[in-house]
């Protein structure tokens, strides 16, 4: 930091602030904060081949936890967004550094977070346990090599909190009110939308991206939702759906992580899975073949709804429905994918690698 520099209120020097998780000015979180739409984005891909891996009739459970975890993850891509353009920043879901090759590290997180492409199965679970994993009691903030996302968004609420106290609200929420993503737009999950204009609603946006995740405090299952597709039970945050189908049972009223679920049974049919190969790459295959031409589809499509997505929290929430029509066309192509024979008793799979908007219908 330099040492010269004052705050706008000349409430303190720069060289007597505290660093809370790397953010001292309203730049490191606006920077924080692209890390964040960095991460939601980056839990997609695998969500979604295990999600079109599996047979939802012979796996209807497992189907329904997967598809509900990747809506939600869609609804915490968004409220990060929301996040940015609150405090005037702009996301930015279309760089080719989104869609690097798979396996690879969450964006700055430690080093052992690594996602991979994978079918629906006990590799994928461990994944997505690990991924979901609740911040250890006691865990240290950590805005950059963060260990579990909690602790990522947990150095993002102080760093708002710290620089709320410092500069006031109005300095920190410079964003345009009229670029926020609206309720309206997820009605498909238990979870709530935040249009974010201070400080208490990005708290409350933070808290519902964190207890979806891993529950709504340290030691409880539960994320303070209803179920969704069950009004009579409550909501199992996202590392617990994954111990449910791991257990094979269902958390119930009662039961707490160390006890595991007691519930009903969960059951799950690993020969209804297609057995996609891990981590594909459209350099497997030669050009104009089969595989790499539907691979190449795909690939042109998901980064068409980037795009879109982009727009959308850009000042054109219309474009959300737009996006819409394209999800549906990716998964027909992801799941006939995975029903081409792709050698050693494998199917092929999509690879989610990156088309520059000039190679797009449309692109300049």
């Amino acid at each position: 930091m330099a040492d010269e520099a004052t705050t706008a209120g000349g409430i303190t020097t720069s060289d007597e602030i505290t660093t809370v998780g790397g953010i001292t000015t309203v730049d490191d979180l606006r920077e924080h904060l692209q890390w964040a739409v960095d991460l939601e984005h980056t839990t997609l891909p695998p969500y979604l081949c295990a999600l079109y891996s599996l047979d939802p009739q012979l796996n209807p459970d497992a189907a329904e936890a997967v598809a509900g975890v990747f809506v939600e993850e869609m609804l915490h891509l968004a409220l990060a967004a929301n996040l940015l353009n609150a405090v005037g920043g702009r996301p930015s879901l279309d760089p080719a550094r989104l869609l690097t090759p798979f396996p690879r590290p969450m964006p700055h997180a430690d080093p052992s977070l690594r996602m991979s492409l994978l079918p629906f199965g006990p590799d994928a679970l461990d994944m997505f346990l690990r991924l979901e994993r609740p911040a250890p009691r006691g865990g240290p903030a950590e805005g950059d090599g963060y260990e579990t996302i909690g602790q990522f968004y947990e150095a993002i609420e102080a760093g708002l909190r710290d620089l709320c106290e410092r500069l006031g609200e109005r300095e920190v929420f410079s964003g345009d009110p009229a670029r926020q993503i609206t309720a309206t737009s997820f009605r498909h999950t238990a979870g709530h939308m935040v249009e974010v204009t201070g400080l208490a609603s990005a708290l409350k946006a933070l808290e519902e991206i964190v207890e979806e995740g891993e529950g709504t405090s340290r030691g409880a299952v539960w994320d303070g939702d209803p179920d969704v597709h069950h009004p009579d039970r409550d909501e199992v945050a996202h590392y617990y759906r994954f111990q449910e189908l791991r257990a094979g049972r269902r958390y119930r009223r009662g039961d707490n992580p160390r006890s595991g679920p007691t519930g009903e049974k969960v059951t799950v049919d690993y020969d209804g899975v297609l057995p996609m190969r891990p981590n594909p790459r459209l350099a497997d295959h030669p050009p104009g073949s089969e595989i790499r031409t539907a691979q190449e589809k795909f690939n042109l499509n998901y980064c068409v709804l980037l795009g879109q997505l982009e727009q959308a929290f850009n000042g054109e929430p219309k474009m959300l429905r737009e996006a819409v029509p394209t999800m549906f066309k990716l998964k027909g192509e992801a799941v006939a994918l995975m029903q081409m024979p792709d050698g050693d008793e494998t199917t092929a799979g999509p690879t989610f690698e990156y088309v520059a908007p000039e190679d797009r219908p449309g692109g300049e």
